[in-house]
């Protein structure tokens, strides 16, 4: 089984809809929300999880909204792994399938920038869209259900394009 879809026209409107439902849960603190990863760039293979940075006023702001979050249905782990942030995730109830993953970070983060950076240089790019797409198959061939694998897979072009994209910026 592949870990990637085709493309989906809907990811968007999707995340849009999911954003709205943070909107309107008031959250203290919630400045804006963006769509991040492969589900925001269109016409690019994904794993059909939508990506969500939200950012809040103060790096506590997240934690203190915790329960709200929660009621919407989410799952907080916390940092896992990446210092700064406050990593939260949805699952379909019934089938347990990851519906949406949330990357919360305190305005002023340089991941957000970093997050930005690479999707808006996707978007902005076919050439780079077309080798993103390759990797992605190429890893997606190479571990076959294997989530982890995958991710480790592609992420030194992940890195370096980053840093492309972050050089130009400036």
């Amino acid at each position: 089984m592949s870990l990637l879809s085709a493309p989906d026209p809907t990811w968007p409107a999707q995340a849009q809809a999911e954003a709205e439902r943070w909107r309107k849960a008031e959250l203290q603190g919630l400045i804006t929300i963006h769509h991040i990863g492969s589900t925001s760039v269109p016409g690019l293979p994904a794993k059909p999880i939508i990506d969500l940075l939200p950012v809040f006023e103060q790096p506590d702001a997240c934690d203190n909204a915790r329960h709200h979050i929660e009621a919407l249905g989410y799952e907080g782990m916390g940092a896992l792994g990446l210092p700064g942030r406050r990593y939260v995730r949805r699952d379909d109830p019934q089938t347990g399938k990851r519906l949406v993953q949330a990357h919360c970070f305190a305005t002023g983060s340089p991941e957000i920038t970093r997050h930005l950076a690479f999707r808006d240089a996707l978007r902005q790019n076919a050439a780079l869209r077309a080798a993103y797409t390759s990797v992605k198959a190429r890893c997606a061939a190479l571990h076959p259900g294997d989530h982890r694998a995958y991710g480790a897979c592609k992420s030194g072009w992940i890195d370096k394009t980053e840093r492309t994209a972050l050089e130009r910026q400036t």
